[in-house]
């Protein structure tokens, strides 16, 4: 990933934070939970940055929907495909224009429309349109009817859009339980932490009980808990990414909710309880 002024100043933000924090705080309960908002302030813009780009990416299969519609149209009045695509550079396409118009311009210049699609496809990055713009090629390279061809690639994509939000619709609950239920899981393990460990602990000075469990130290069971939250915070925002968006990539921004939720209530709770 290339290093943006944004990530720069995040970085910034999160070191010089981290410093005033260490320097102010050394020693006071607060350290750690101020340490953790340096840490998120730092990774943020990262996140931010993925977030944007996954947004990006979506708008851009939608308008790649309108574009192969309209370049149907014009190859159904008897335009050659390439001859199309040119017609088509100086359209609305909002996020796809920049890349709709290089690939006219490839095309204007002399490179074979196979190779410009397959361009056009890699600049996008997106498995729907280079699946799209591999049968697109396919069929000019093998002649027949490429208006047929055109127009079962749209709605292929048509479908496959319609799909994507129909599972967005019928998932949205599930997602909401999903963050619920980690929620309450935090919950019962701060109260096993900080009530239930201390209590289990002091049994030991009660009279008339013969177990032996004097040994046991809460904060012993501390450091397990906390990295058991985080791997189950890491896990379940990509399970909750794969059913909602289909995609492990898209569940990183919810492994980063849950993550920061789980470091800010833990550190914040260590530092009000402890």
């Amino acid at each position: 990933m290339k290093l943006e002024k944004t990530h720069w100043i995040g970085i910034g933000i999160g070191i010089a934070m981290a410093i005033a924090s260490i320097w102010i705080f050394n020693g006071s309960r607060l350290l750690y939970f101020l340490l953790i908002i340096s840490l998120i302030i730092s990774i943020l813009p990262f996140m931010l940055g993925l977030i944007l780009s996954q947004g990006l990416k979506k708008k851009k299969e939608e308008k790649f929907l309108e574009f192969s519609r309209d370049l149907v149209e014009n190859v159904r009045s008897g335009t050659p495909i390439s001859k199309s695509i040119i017609n088509l550079k100086n359209r609305d396409y909002k996020t796809l224009n920049p890349h709709i118009q290089k690939l006219a311009n490839q095309l204007m210049l002399g490179i074979i429309l196979t190779q410009a699609l397959r361009t056009f496809a890699k600049d996008i990055d997106s498995k729907t349109i280079t699946r799209a713009v591999g049968l697109i090629s396919e069929a000019e390279r093998a002649g027949g009817k490429i208006e047929s061809i055109l127009e079962s690639v749209s709605k292929s994509i048509n479908q496959i859009e319609n799909l994507k939000k129909e599972r967005k619709a019928a998932v949205s609950n599930l997602i909401t339980q999903g963050y619920i239920i980690f929620m309450v899981f935090i919950i019962i393990m701060l109260v096993l932490e900080f009530k239930i460990l201390p209590l289990v602990s002091d049994l030991s000075g009660s009279e008339g009980l013969n177990v032996e469990i004097n040994t046991m130290n809460p904060d012993e069971f501390s450091m397990p808990m906390f990295v058991m939250l985080l791997v189950q915070s890491f896990f379940a925002g990509l399970v909750i990414g794969k059913i909602s968006e289909g995609s492990i990539k898209d569940g990183v921004k919810h492994s980063f909710i849950l993550l920061t939720l789980t470091l800010l209530i833990t550190t914040g709770a260590k530092a009000l309880f402890a």
